[in-house]
């Protein structure tokens, strides 16, 4: 991606309309997405949900479904119908924005039939240690598709395929136990988290099962070749054996003859869980970087206390660069979600400043934070809240002209000073010009940096700073920012930046 400096965006939040509208408002934005210099979309679930019409995407019923069949009382999912999925896909491509589809694959939920099984039960809390001895459940596990008809696949998915699940028709209040179906285990090489995560919700799958894998191959190459997309997104990869990715991305990428992008959400603020994952799949794929986050998180809630210096320190793109995903934030730590830990606002600009304009990672921008989101939910005390997350659209638009024509070349870091850090680059044959950033978290601030250009004005595109800075004739210069905010300096050009 360096040759190009490609930018993925996150074109979603939980909280979408569910009126079927994205994937058209998806294809009315790819000419103006691509100009402002994205490169790639990473959508929403396209498939249905047991929620049909309403689902997120991430309840899994039918990964064959896009929007085509009526099923969980919907034809369209929360997004749109499927012809209008696969406009939205060609409509970006056209543009030169790549798609990133999203795959859930560990678990499905809203079987239509229920079916006698014998299971061990386990607490959720830890799946190591039984709480009682093997015994005769009901379980919701035998998904039919009858919207469907067997179009597309004629596999239909029985509690030998799962190795467990969390609801007993027998026992239906009883929200604490998962049930280990007779014969099975739980994955093995997944976060070891309760003694072994495998288990996340609904119906899991078993991918120690032939035919499940098999399965999972299918569809893969279905979606494909149906849709086009570049790659996908995993979903929750730290509860599925590490070791069946390698076998599905080889066999996607030897159908598609060619490179598929993955990048896979391993949720864990452990930089050694993450190489540890990274290595079992043989590097295959990227992943998030959760620790990179955390450390946004931190500096927002510290403000000045936060020691700007370690900004990066433990993160996966520092230590492995070329297999992290940066990003900001996403549709499960945004406010009210299961996993929150939303960014502060006022630092947001300065944590795009970081994933979009130094040399390393793949940065991933968010949906809410280019387009702003306002919604109303319960948090987890049971009240209601009414959420309001601003654009940081001005700004982001701002650094991805900086990224796209000036983050070339060496780069140069100025991290010595607990309150205000910066960097420079210094471009390459093609970007000539440099580019100069700095950040405080406190008071105004202000950097002695190189950027290679012998007396050479620059300007503060962020607006920050209204007086230009001039570089000496060794080009160097004193580049400022205002106490809490970020400026980038780059030469004037015509396009008024």
């Amino acid at each position: 991606m360096s040759d190009i400096n490609g930018v993925m965006m996150q074109y979603f939040h939980w909280y979408i309309p569910a009126d079927g509208s994205l994937w058209n408002f998806a294809a009315s934005k790819a000419t103006e997405l691509a100009e402002a210099g994205i490169t790639s979309l990473w959508l929403p679930p396209a498939y249905k949900g047991i929620g049909g019409g309403t689902d997120v995407g991430y309840g899994v019923y039918d990964l064959y479904d896009l929007g085509e069949f009526d099923q969980k009382g919907s034809i369209r999912t929360k997004y749109g119908t499927k012809q209008e999925y696969l406009d939205a896909v060609a409509a970006l491509k056209k543009a030169g924005v790549q798609v990133y589809a999203d795959a859930v694959l560990n678990h499905r939920m809203g079987a239509d039939k229920a079916e006698p099984s014998r299971a061990t039960p386990f607490a959720k809390g830890d799946r190591i240690n039984p709480k009682g001895p093997l015994s005769d459940i009901t379980s919701w596990t035998h998904f039919t598709f009858p919207g469907r008809k067997g179009k597309y696949s004629d596999f239909e998915l029985h509690w030998r395929h799962f190795d467990a699940v969390d609801y007993e028709a027998n026992n239906p209040t009883d929200y604490n136990t998962v049930y280990l179906f007779e014969g099975k285990q739980f994955d093995d090489e997944v976060s070891l988290e309760f003694g072994n995560y495998a288990f996340l919700m609904g119906c899991d799958l078993d991918c120690q099962s032939q035919e499940v894998r098999d399965e999972l191959i299918r569809w893969g190459k279905w979606y494909l070749d149906t849709t086009g997309v570049a790659g996908f997104r995993l979903d929750a990869i730290k509860h599925i054996a590490a070791w069946f990715f390698p076998e599905w991305h080889d066999a996607l990428e030897k159908h598609a003859g060619k490179e598929l992008f993955m990048v896979g959400e391993y949720w864990a603020n452990s930089l050694p869980a993450l190489h540890w994952y990274i290595n079992e799949v043989g590097g295959r794929l990227t992943v998030f970087d959760v620790p990179l986050h955390f450390n946004f998180y931190s500096a927002g809630k510290l403000g000045r206390s936060y020691d700007l210096r370690f900004i990066l320190d433990n993160t996966l793109v520092k230590e492995r660069p070329t297999h992290a995903v940066t990003f900001v934030d996403n549709h499960d730590s945004q406010p009210l979600q299961a996993l929150e830990s939303c960014i502060e606002p006022w630092f947001k600009p300065l944590a795009y400043a970081i994933t979009l304009l130094r040399k390393d990672g793949y940065p991933c921008m968010f949906f809410p934070d280019y387009y702003g989101a306002e919604y109303d939910d319960k948090g987890r005390d049971g009240n209601m809240y009414h959420i309001t997350l601003p654009s940081h659209r001005f700004l982001i638009d701002k650094f991805l002209h900086a990224r796209r024509h000036y983050a070339y070349g060496p780069q140069y870091d100025y991290f010595n000073h607990p309150n205000t850090v910066g960097w420079t680059r210094l471009g390459d044959e093609n970007h000539p010009g440099g580019m100069a950033v700095v950040m405080s978290n406190g008071d105004d601030g202000w950097k002695w940096m190189e950027v290679g250009q012998r007396n050479t004005t620059y300007i503060d595109i962020t607006g920050h700073v209204a007086t230009p800075v001039v570089t000496n004739g060794d080009g160097w210069g004193e580049f400022r920012c205002p106490g809490g905010k970020v400026s980038v300096w780059v030469q004037p050009s015509p396009s008024g930046f």
